[in-house]
């Protein structure tokens, strides 16, 4: 059984940028092996996050399959995501560079649905999306990705100056939704004939609940709470439509959340096999990047195994 659903939300896009730029995204780390060749990443990957928990860079070096470069900035609120992606690049020595080997960007929001690859089609997405977010064709546009293992079209709205922007930078660039870069981590990450496993990415007050069974996407949705208890009330309730029993059954965490957090506290409270996730496996990741707990970042990583 497949269950794909997604919650509908007003629109957060800005027209593209007129006015003088604003200030930069506050840097809250930056984390770079020093065998990162900053003027010359043709044998480099670029990856870039971007939704309410910030925008994040990540570099990758195709030849070692490794990780070599993570970044996280905390984003100006009052400024869209183009204007804030363009203010970063006049000054960063890697969102200017154009000679990459490969560049993909993830946006994150719950304008978004997903649905069988075979029923997708082209020219459709608008209507795709009209179920749970009506597009504004004066600030978004419309985009999808397919995911050929999986046989899943994900179709997404997001900020029309940023895809502008990206494009304009980034000719064969490739955009997608967050989400999508997650089910092709846990996928990746899950066992054959493995029986259904529930799989959290906490984000700023929403949560991306999975489920997969068998190396097979079961269940995908995006809620939002706004306390602790909402968040264990959501989870509880994809357990129990989905058979799985919080005594018994193991759910994996990934996110920005602490071990001693009241996110975290709560779903050991009422979960008794709950543990943090790992980064994607079969990749390599820098010495500098020892010190960032695995579970962070996960979607960030997972571009890598995105085509």
């Amino acid at each position: 059984m497949l269950f794909f659903a997604c919650s509908a939300v007003s629109s957060n896009a800005s027209s593209a940028a007129t006015l003088p730029l604003p200030a930069p995204p506050v840097a809250l780390q930056s984390l770079r092996d020093e065998t990162l060749e900053t003027t010359s990443p043709a044998s480099c990957n670029l990856y870039l996050t971007a939704g309410a928990n910030g925008l994040r860079v990540g570099v990758a070096d195709m030849r070692r399959n490794k990780f070599v470069a993570l970044e996280d900035y905390a984003f100006n609120s009052q400024a869209s995501w183009a204007e804030q992606f363009q203010a970063l690049a006049q000054e960063h020595d890697l969102l200017g560079q154009t000679t990459w080997n490969q560049v993909r960007l993830a946006v994150q929001n719950r304008h978004f649905t997903l649905l069988p690859a075979p029923l997708f089609r082209a020219g459709d997405e608008a209507a795709y999306l009209r179920l749970h977010h009506s597009v504004d064709p004066d600030y978004e546009t419309v985009d999808r990705y397919v995911h050929t293992s999986l046989e899943i079209a994900s179709v997404f709205a997001t900020e029309k100056a940023l895809a502008q922007w990206f494009h304009r930078t980034y000719p064969t660039g490739k955009m997608l939704h967050q989400t999508s870069a997650l089910l092709e981590g846990i996928v990746h990450q899950s066992e054959v004939a493995a029986p259904r496993r529930l799989y959290l990415s906490l984000g700023h007050q929403e949560v991306t609940i999975v489920a997969v069974r068998d190396k097979h996407l079961e269940f995908c949705n995006v809620f939002a709470f706004s306390t602790a208890e909402d968040l264990i009330y959501f989870t509880i309730l994809v357990m129990q439509e989905l058979q799985l029993n919080p005594d018994q059954d193991t759910v994996v965490v990934w996110g920005d959340l602490m071990h001693d957090s009241e996110l975290f506290t709560i779903l050991r409270k009422y979960i008794r096999n709950i543990r943090f996730g790992n980064r994607p496996f079969d990749l390599a990741y820098s010495y500098r990047l020892n010190d960032v707990f695995e579970y962070r970042y996960f979607e960030l990583y997972s571009l890598h195994l995105c085509q």
